[in-house]
C-alpha cells in the first residue's frame, strides 16, 4: 500500500512538472478568484440523467467583464443615437426657422416693393400735375404780360396827352398875359372899368376870348386831372400785377426746381456726363420738338428787364426738362421685369469671374419688357446665355436679356421702352428660371442696379 501511494505520488509530481505553463497560470488565477468567485455548477438534467458543468472563477470574472463591455457598449451606442437625433432635431427646428425668416424676408421686400411701385406712380403723376399746372401759369404769364404791355401803350398815350394839355395851358395863360399887358400899355379899359362907347366892340372881343381862355384852361386842368388819377390807378394796377406776377414766377421756380433736382440727380447717378446728353438731344437725336424760344418783349429798347430775364430762365428750365424727358425714353432707366420677381445674385466677381449683370427670379414665362428704346442687334442662341436679346440704344449703350424660355422680337426690329420682347426661362448656363440683365456702355459692363435705383427715385 505504501508502495502504491508512493507510486501515485510520484506520478502526480511527474503530471504536475510536466503540466503547461498555461494550465498553471490558469490554475494560479483561478485559485486567486475563488475567493470572490467560488466555482459553480450548473446542472444539466434529461431523461438520460443529470450532468453538470463547472464554472470556474475564471470562467466568470470573463462572463463578467463580457457582460459590462457589453452593456457599457450598449449605453454608449444609445446615448450616441440619442445625441444624433437631438442634433437632428435641432437642425431641424433651425432650418425651419430660418425658413420661417426668409418667408417673413420676402414678404417684407415683396411688401417694401409694392409699396416703391405706388409711390413710383404717385411721383410719376404728381410730375404729370406739375407739368400741367406749369403750362397754365405759363398761359397765364403770358397773357398777364401782353396786358402789362397795353397798360403801358395806354399808359404812354394818356401822358403824352397830359404833356399837349399843360403846354396848351401855359400858351394860353401866357396869350392872357400879352393881351392884358397890351391894353394897359394902349390905355384900353380892362374890364369892369368905364369903358367909352365906340371901345365897347373891342373890350367885348377881349373880355369874350379872355372868358373862352379860362372855360379852355379849367378843360385842361380837369382833363389833366382826371388823367393824373387814371395814371395813379394804372400805376396801383400795375404794382398789382408786378406782385401777381413775382408769386407766378416764385411758383413757376419752386416747381422747376422740385422737377429738375431729382431728373439731375438720376443722371448723374447713371455714371453719364449729363451736358454731354444734353447736347447730344438738342443736335437732334431726339428726333422731334426743341428748345423753347426765349420771352423777349420789350417796347422801350432792346435791353430785357427782370421780369423777361425771370421767364426765360424758367423757359429754360422747361426746355431742360424736355430734353431730359426725351433722353429718359433712350436710356435704359425702364424695368425689364414688372412681375414678381426677387434679386438672386448682383453685379460683380462670382467663383473667381465677373458676373457682369444682375439676376432677377421669377416663374417660367414672366413677360420681359425693353428698359429703353433702341434697335435689336442679336436675338437668338448664345453659349451660356442661352436665348438672348441684345438691344442697342442712343448714347452708346446695350443692353442683355439671357436665360429666356421665348424671343418675342426679330433682328432689325425696332422696339420702344415697356414693349414685351421675351419671356423669362431657365435656357443657356442656369441654375434655374430667372432673367441676367446687362447694361453695357461703350462695350464695358455697367452695374445694372445703378439706373434700376436712379429711376427708382423718380418714376
Amino acid at each position: 500500500m505504501r508502495a502504491e501511494g508512493n507510486g501515485a505520488h510520484a506520478k502526480r509530481d511527474g503530471v504536475n512538472r510536466y503540466e503547461p505553463v498555461m494550465n498553471r497560470l490558469i490554475h494560479r488565477l483561478n485559485h486567486s478568484l475563488e475567493r470572490n468567485f467560488p466555482e459553480q455548477r450548473v446542472f444539466l438534467r434529461s431523461d438520460e440523467g443529470t450532468r453538470f458543468v463547472i464554472v470556474t472563477p475564471l470562467t466568470q470574472v470573463t462572463g463578467w467583464f463580457v457582460s459590462a463591455a457589453f452593456v457599457a457598449w450598449a449605453i454608449i451606442a444609445t446615448a450616441v443615437l440619442m445625441m444624433d437625433s437631438i442634433g437632428s432635431g435641432s437642425i431641424r427646428d433651425q432650418a425651419m426657422r430660418d425658413q420661417v425668416f426668409y418667408e417673413d424676408r420676402l414678404q417684407k421686400l415683396a411688401a417694401e416693393r409694392d409699396s416703391s411701385a405706388r409711390e413710383a406712380l404717385a411721383a410719376q403723376s404728381r410730375f404729370a400735375q406739375a407739368m400741367d399746372r406749369i403750362s397754365a401759369m405759363q398761359s397765364e404769364l403770358l397773357a398777364s404780360e401782353q396786358a402789362r404791355v397795353e397798360f403801358e401803350t395806354g399808359l404812354t398815350a394818356i401822358q403824352k396827352k397830359l404833356g399837349t394839355a399843360v403846354v396848351a395851358r401855359d400858351e394860353a395863360r401866357a396869350m392872357l398875359d400879352t393881351v392884358l399887358a397890351e391894353a394897359r400899355e394902349t390905355g384900353a379899359p380892362l374890364p369892369g372899368d368905364d369903358v367909352p362907347t365906340g371901345a365897347d366892340a373891342s373890350v367885348a372881343f377881349l373880355t369874350t376870348a379872355l372868358e373862352t381862355t379860362a372855360a379852355e384852361r379849367d378843360a385842361q386842368a380837369a382833363e389833366a386831372a382826371e388823367a393824373e388819377e387814371f395814371a395813379e390807378n394804372l400805376i396801383f394796377e400795375q404794382r398789382l400785377r408786378d406782385e401777381r406776377n413775382d408769386q407766378i414766377f416764385r411758383q413757376l421756380e419752386d416747381a422747376v426746381t422740385v422737377s429738375l433736382e431729382p431728373l439731375d440727380k438720376m443722371f448723374e447717378a447713371s455714371g453719364m456726363s449729363t451736358n454731354e446728353i444734353l447736347d447730344t438731344v438738342k443736335r437732334g437725336y431726339s428726333g422731334q420738338g426743341g428748345p423753347l424760344m426765349p420771352l423777349v418783349i420789350s417796347t422801350k429798347d432792346s435791353e430785357i428787364d427782370a421780369d423777361t430775364a425771370r421767364a426765360n430762365e424758367i423757359l429754360d428750365a422747361l426746355d431742360r426738362m424736355n430734353l431730359y424727358r426725351i433722353a429718359a425714353e433712350k436710356l435704359p432707366f425702364g424695368m425689364p421685369v414688372k412681375s414678381s420677381f426677387r434679386y438672386t445674385s448682383g453685379f460683380g466677381m462670382r467663383w473667381g469671374r465677373l458676373h457682369a449683370g444682375t439676376d432677377m427670379a421669377g416663374p417660367v414665362g414672366s413677360p420681359i419688357y425693353a428698359s429703353a428704346d433702341g434697335v435689336v442687334v442679336e436675338a437668338g442662341w448664345v453659349s451660356g446665355y442661352g436665348r438672348l436679346i441684345k438691344i442697342k440704344h442712343e448714347f452708346g449703350v446695350e443692353t442683355r436679356y439671357g436665360h429666356l424660355s421665348a424671343i418675342k422680337v426679330s433682328k432689325g426690329q425696332r422696339v420702344s421702352r415697356g414693349e414685351r420682347i421675351g419671356d423669362m426661362g431657365n435656357s443657356g448656363r442656369s441654375t434655374g428660371p430667372h432673367l441676367h440683365y446687362e447694361i453695357r456702355v461703350g462695350g464695358n459692363p455697367i452695374d445694372p442696379m445703378i439706373y434700376i435705383k436712379a429711376a427708382r427715385n423718380v418714376f
